[in-house]
């Protein structure tokens, strides 16, 4: 399970679902590259802050820090975290509007990102993945349709 995250709130609830419901699924976070702030913390076990809070097209996950409350139960229940390049999510957006006529954010196609373009880096015969957020301007967009 493919999960976009910043502060960790969706990524934890998300968790805990699959601990109760499908145990034998496992969540993997996933983040801009460069605001790999889950990915760092999750290898080394300890809440890892990221260097700058701006510089990524995908704004809506560039926390600072993972959660305190949060990170807890994703360090007990999550695989390795992923990251996607922004051209990445630009392309998961295009093919979220072409294939599932669906308009994503690129903070919200980072998943969707990672199970396109990442799947040397996942393991499993089935990948899910949450694709979230449909606050994106027209110019964003229009960069997004412009990859297909």
């Amino acid at each position: 399970m493919l999960v976009c995250c910043g502060g960790g709130g969706l990524s934890s609830g998300i968790a805990l679902a699959l601990e109760a419901e499908a145990p034998g699924m496992r969540l993997r976070t996933v983040e801009p590259a460069g605001f790999d702030g889950w990915a760092r913390s999750l290898a080394v076990g300890g809440r890892q802050d990221n260097p700058t809070e701006s510089g990524s097209i995908c704004d809506a996950l560039l926390a600072r820090t993972p959660g305190e409350l949060t990170f807890p139960i994703v360090r007990r229940l999550a695989g390795p975290g992923l990251t996607v390049t922004d051209d990445e999510a630009l392309m998961a957006m295009g093919q979220a509007f072409l294939r599932l006529k669906l308009v994503a954010e690129p903070g919200g196609a980072v998943a969707l990102a990672a199970a396109l373009y990442r799947a040397g880096e996942i393991a499993g015969d089935a990948v899910i993945c949450t694709i979230s957020g449909g606050n994106v301007d027209p110019a964003m967009f229009a960069r997004a349709l412009a990859t297909l």
